[in-house]
């Protein structure tokens, strides 16, 4: 067989945990609590909008940047939910958070920059930040808090330092950056003048009454700072692949550059349905309610079946600790049994840690999905466990 030169960062990367653990749970028929994705579909009023949109409006190409309707929904979602002043010269829209997060990155990173990860991480960064010649710098995080510690922050910056990843809430631990932890990122952004790459896809999935505080709005940071949002977190939608990145005018038209060679474009009908959605608050509020007592059904149904659940304000995740349990597994160990003994897929954090330098008894389990298979889940894991 020919041996083709391929690009080693994908030719030599193995296939992600979380298509790994989804794969596993449909050839078994497992409950999949695994991969983050509602089983319900998007609010209707959104289906509505995007049939009507595919009935009545162009299918054609849509300006690179984005519909303006769309560009200006954004725009005002944030006015009004996190009092952000933005324009729609300040927002690109794009397919999915995930091809902003690479055209952010391949905007801002050229060869030998390095970029601070804060571990655990969405397996996306470190990829590609080197695909675009960078060198990931990974700053760890540890339970239970996950919290940003100045001294190894400082400790990982060089004059190669050329920008930071944040993903705020966190995923997969579901955790939120203080106000000071933010005030804290914010100065170090700026001394070093750093670009802050700032994934917030998860800033309307938050719990507990914690609001979202974007870096983009500390001071100093709004020349500095790209930050990407998604439809498909905030409505459920999560194959819809609608996202957006927002920066300074300026270096929005850089971004936008980055995003014409990628997608170039996203689907208009599913853009000016978005649209309708961000104008209409009570699309938000019922899901927020929804995810909100979904959350209670696992979180409290782990803890009476003897878990120890980890605190988590955000996110549609909350995590276990293993050992805090009683349960003597590692994380990934656990996962592949409980899915294939137990019936229900999990994802094991020390996945999303490169090397050995992360905790290996700490699981995450999704909770938006319907209270009867949360239930289920919860009991097949505890008569398990009762034979571990």
């Amino acid at each position: 067989m020919t041996q083709l030169h391929l690009n080693p960062i994908y030719a030599e990367m193995p296939v992600t945990v979380f298509e790994h653990m989804s794969g596993l749970a449909r050839s078994l028929g497992a409950i999949n609590l695994g991969q983050g994705f509602p089983d319900s579909p998007p609010p209707a009023a959104l289906t509505a909008a995007a049939l009507r949109a595919m009935e009545t409006r162009s299918q054609q190409y849509p300006p690179s940047m984005g519909v303006p309707e769309l560009r200006d929904a954004v725009s005002a979602f944030y006015a009004r939910e996190q009092g952000l002043a933005l324009t729609r010269d300040q927002v690109v829209v794009t397919s999915g958070a995930t091809e902003a997060i690479a055209a952010a990155i391949l905007a801002v990173v050229g060869g030998g920059d390095e970029v601070l990860l804060f571990a655990p991480a969405y397996d996306a960064y470190a990829p590609l930040v080197r695909r675009a010649g960078g060198v990931p710098v990974f700053v760890p995080l540890a339970p239970p808090g996950w919290h940003y510690d100045e001294t190894a922050i400082r400790t990982a910056i060089t004059p190669r330092t050329r920008a930071l990843i944040l993903n705020d809430p966190l995923n997969p631990t579901g955790s939120v950056a203080s106000p000071e932890e933010l005030a804290l990122l914010a100065a170090i952004a700026c001394e070093h003048d750093l670009v802050a790459i700032c994934d917030e896809v998860w800033e309307a999935v938050r719990f507990d009454g914690r609001v979202h505080r974007s870096l983009m709005a500390q001071p100093g940071m709004a020349e500095r700072t790209i930050k990407i949002g998604s439809a498909g977190k905030i409505f459920g939608a999560t194959g819809w692949k609608v996202g957006w990145m927002i920066g300074d005018a300026a270096l929005a038209a850089v971004l936008a550059k980055a995003h014409q060679f990628l997608t170039f474009t996203t689907p208009p009908m599913l853009q000016w349905a978005a649209a309708e959605g961000l104008a209409d608050p009570a699309i938000t509020q019922g899901l927020h309610a929804e995810w909100s007592a979904s959350r209670i059904v696992l979180i409290e149904g782990l803890a009476a079946a003897g878990f120890a659940v980890l605190e988590s304000n955000a996110t549609w995740f909350a995590c276990i600790d293993l050992a805090a349990s009683g349960i003597a597994l590692d994380d990934r160990t656990f996962s592949e049994r409980a899915v294939r003994e137990a019936g229900v897929a999990s994802i094991p954090l020390s996945a999303l840690w490169e090397g050995d330098r992360g905790p290996t008894t700490i699981v995450r389990l999704c909770h938006c999905k319907p209270p009867a298979m949360l239930e289920d889940a919860v009991l097949r894991l505890s008569r398990w466990r009762a034979g571990l």
